[in-house]
């Protein structure tokens, strides 16, 4: 029997593209994405949630392909505009991408929480899959550098991960609590995916959340590494780990994660790390992993939900050989 009860989670554009393949082999309502919030923050009073937006585009399939990140065909009219009178132009907002964050805060100081308003955009979009932030409070990534203390856009963005990474500080944990939308999805998943999203600024802010982790640990739960061949596809992961004295590789994800999931899916280019993983008490899938274009996203969540039948103790499941949703 297919999965009808899977729960992704997602940050960044690997993350992002995951789900999307996810979505191709999967109906609708199979498939949950619980999407990190940790890097939002605000813009001239808008509140921006940019892994939130990656994954709703992506999943609409109106993403900036070449870039990863924002919409299809966008322009820049208003960044440009914006410059001459003084404002920060520094985080890179398209016209069309403008139009969500401008629905998004309207709906929040009508007192909307995120999760009402992600649903909402969802809808608008044409998005199938639930999509659900980590939460509906205030929790913010902070990137500690011997410059001190940064938040993570300023980080990522304004200082295009320049500065040297020390560690990480999620601020407001003390308070943050995972919706209820979430632990509910997290309590009844047949299976939980971590996508190949950045471990530290993608993932363990979700995972930090009261709750979060204990299900994961409960359910058939596998992660796919985000580095191959002992680099990031996208973005500063592997950067992260070296500044913080690991060796950047499928095992070190593997070490991140063990405890949490019970396998992993590495790139075949690391294929010969899999007995160190495997003692680790993972079980592992090596497969291509790199996601070249929807086909290959899709190619991927086959592996990925092959995979977990395996773990969750089931027979082997025909997802398919077409995606079940259009490119």
């Amino acid at each position: 029997m297919p999965f009808t009860r899977v729960v992704a989670m997602a940050g960044g554009v690997g993350g992002a593209r995951l789900a999307h393949g996810l979505a191709q082999c999967l109906a609708a309502e199979a498939l949950t994405v619980i999407v990190n919030t940790g890097d939002d923050f605000e813009w001239l009073g808008l509140t921006l949630c940019p892994d939130l937006d990656t994954v709703l585009y992506t999943l609409a399939g109106i993403e900036n392909r070449k870039q990863g990140w924002g919409r299809a065909r966008d322009t820049g009219h208003v960044l440009e505009a914006l410059g001459p009178l003084g404002a920060p132009t520094w985080f890179h907002v398209g016209d069309r991408d403008l139009a969500t964050h401008l629905r998004r805060s309207e709906l929040l100081w009508k007192g909307y929480s995120l999760t009402e308003v992600t649903r909402v955009l969802a809808q608008a979009l044409g998005v199938g899959p639930r999509v659900l932030p980590m939460t509906d409070d205030e929790l913010r990534t902070r990137v500690v550098t011997p410059e001190g203390e940064m938040d993570f856009q300023e980080y990522f963005v304004k200082r295009a991960c320049e500065p040297r990474v020390v560690g990480f500080r999620f601020e407001g944990l003390e308070t943050a609590q995972a919706s209820q939308a979430v632990l509910e999805a997290l309590e009844h998943a047949e299976l939980v995916v971590l996508c190949p999203s950045n471990p530290y600024v993608s993932l363990d802010p979700i995972l930090s959340l009261p709750g979060i982790r204990e299900r994961v640990r409960n359910r058939p739960a596998l992660a796919v590494s985000p580095i191959i061949a002992g680099a990031a596809v996208k973005g500063p992961a592997a950067k992260m780990m070296r500044e913080l004295g690991l060796e950047p590789g499928a095992p070190e994800i593997a070490r991140h994660f063990a405890g949490t999931v019970q396998g992993l899916v590495i790139d075949t280019a690391d294929a010969g790390s899999t007995a160190e993983i495997e003692a680790m008490g993972l079980r592992v899938r090596a497969a291509p992993s790199l996601m070249r274009g929807p086909s290959g996203r899709a190619a991927l969540a086959r592996v990925v939900l092959d995979f977990g039948q395996e773990l969750a103790g089931g027979v082997h499941v025909d997802v398919g050989d077409r995606p079940r949703q259009a490119a």
